[in-house]
């Protein structure tokens, strides 16, 4: 797991964002696997995922994977918490993109 999260590090802070999309949904994956759908670390991999998307300008694939984040913290977390408020923050900014 440290080697996929340094290997999409890598592959995002050198903006090489498409060899980064196949370690986000696999970190995605395996933390859904390991932790249930409903955890916050899955949250993080969503917004993680969709925050790849949105600096793709691909705004149709972000919008859900923030929805379904910010769904879980609300849950999880609370409307109040940093991260969920960061995440509807995030919403936000795809939805005004997507009207432009």
């Amino acid at each position: 797991m440290l080697q996929l999260y340094f290997g999409k590090r890598f592959a995002q802070d050198t903006g090489k964002y498409e060899a980064a999309e196949p370690l986000y949904i696999d970190a995605l994956q395996m933390t859904k696997e390991l932790l249930g759908d409903r955890h916050p670390d899955v949250a993080l991999s969503m917004n993680n995922l969709a925050w790849l998307y949105r600096n793709r300008e691909q705004y149709a694939r972000a919008m859900p994977l923030y929805e379904q984040a910010f769904d879980i913290r609300l849950e999880v977390l609370g409307a109040n918490h940093p991260y969920t408020k960061d995440v509807a923050q995030s919403i936000e900014i795809v939805r005004k993109k997507m009207t432009e």
